[in-house]
């Protein structure tokens, strides 16, 4: 039986239900900051900033491996859909917490939306290669995280404007309401899947399930080697979007419209560089073009960070009034560019090389990895904050330990040179 395109009724609508889902998430979010920024003391507002953050990535370092285990053991698209309806019930919550103004209360809803996405990643990743294999599934991973950003772009510029309107606290929940009702009725047209390992019970005893699962993982050598650069990238992200707010303020000395400009323009490189490395890369030769994109990353992010420490721009029209701004922004979309390019492989990598009835699992696996590596580079550039360090200094470190890990990507990725194309 032929393979279903990346238009046909196979993959669309989970295109679709993955998007939407990105979407609310960052509304929901960027809304619940927003309002604190306009109701707490800036202390506070900051606190709650950094800790929703944190409260959406936790679920992924808990409950991944029951996740994976869940995914695995049923039909994966049933799964889906309960887990729109579980965001469906969360955003009506979330209606009573914003009209409500009770903080604690959203800060709940934002745990819980982490939950449900923990278990909804393994879903996504894992029925892509029931799909499709070779240069689809290349195809199919760089649509899905396209979508993935756009949806980050289009919810967090959203969820700012949506709250500030009058009546904003009822706008920014009605349209995360509609927007969890257009997600179960596309998560209704994903066609039917199969479990992969019917039978399968899941290991609530989590700290015991994650070593498990880690160790499996670990095992598969390949699966380990792609979550680890795929755990890089979400680490570099994270200290590159955690310095915007921080450049703004203390050198830029700009308002909160050009950091919104900045993170939309990181978001959609990342999306551009996905459908980027969907034309370019091809299963036969997975990693060709992963160490000239990592060296891109190294490359522009050192020099954002030179232009932005002689750069002035208090709002968006100065800061595109000068070449140096849009260097800088040029800079900035060339990181992300590569960025893309550089994870997606890495996603197909993980994909083909796990066994189809554990695929999920190692979905799980990668996603623990990924929260701890995004958590721990947060905290480390934090700290480094806190003692008085530069931005541009964060930067330039950053874009160094990028050039070691990918020397050790170069000598890693000659054993695994001869990835298979398929599940």
């Amino acid at each position: 039986m032929a393979e279903p395109s990346l238009t046909s009724r196979h993959f669309v609508p989970l295109f679709i239900t993955q998007a939407l889902g990105a979407l609310n998430d960052n509304l929901f979010k960027n809304a619940l900051v927003v309002m604190a920024l306009y109701s707490l003391s800036p202390g506070m507002a900051g606190a709650l900033s950094a800790l929703s953050g944190g409260l959406f990535l936790l679920p992924y370092i808990l409950v991944s491996a029951p996740a994976g285990q869940l995914a695995d053991a049923h039909g994966k698209t049933r799964l889906m859909l309960w887990t729109k309806y579980w965001e469906l019930g969360l955003m009506v919550l979330a209606f009573c917490g914003f009209l409500t103004g009770h903080f604690g209360f959203l800060l709940a809803v934002l745990l819980g939306l982490g939950l449900q996405a923990a278990f909804f990643s393994p879903l996504k990743y894992g029925i892509l290669p029931e799909l499709f294999s070779g240069d689809r599934l290349v195809k199919s991973n760089g649509a899905i995280e396209a979508g993935t950003f756009a949806g980050i772009v289009l919810g967090t510029v959203a969820g700012g404007i949506l709250i500030l309107l009058p009546q904003g606290r009822i706008w920014a929940p009605l349209a995360a309401i509609c927007l969890s009702l257009a997600g179960i009725v596309s998560a209704r047209m994903i066609p039917a899947s199969r479990a992969a390992a019917p039978g399968l019970k899941p290991d609530w005893h989590l700290w015991r399930a994650n070593i498990e699962l880690l160790r499996a993982a670990y095992h598969r050598g390949p699966v380990w080697f792609a979550s680890l650069g795929i755990s890089w990238f979400w680490a570099m992200g994270a200290t590159v979007l955690a310095a915007f707010p921080v450049l703004a303020k203390t050198w830029l000395h700009a308002d909160g419209h050009v950091v919104t400009l900045l993170l939309a323009v990181f978001a959609m490189g990342v999306g551009v560089g996905s459908l980027a490395a969907a034309r370019l890369v091809h299963a036969r030769n997975l990693l060709h073009f992963v160490l000239p994109a990592g060296l891109g990353m190294s490359l522009f992010i050192a020099d954002f960070a030179h232009v932005c420490a002689h750069l002035a721009a208090p709002d968006i029209p100065a800061l595109l009034r000068h070449a140096p701004g849009w260097r800088a922004l040029a800079d900035l979309a060339l990181t992300a560019l590569c960025g893309g390019v550089f994870s997606v492989p890495f996603y197909v990598m993980l994909q083909a090389n796990a066994a189809p009835s554990m695929r999920a699992r190692m979905v799980g696996a990668n996603n623990i990895l990924n929260a701890v590596a995004t958590l721990a580079a947060g905290g480390v550039e934090a700290f480094a904050y806190a003692k008085g360090t530069s931005p541009a200094a964060i930067l330039d470190a950053a874009a160094l330990f990028n050039l070691a890990v990918m020397g050790w990507i170069w000598r890693a990725s000659r054993a695994a040179r001869h990835t298979p194309s398929s599940g």
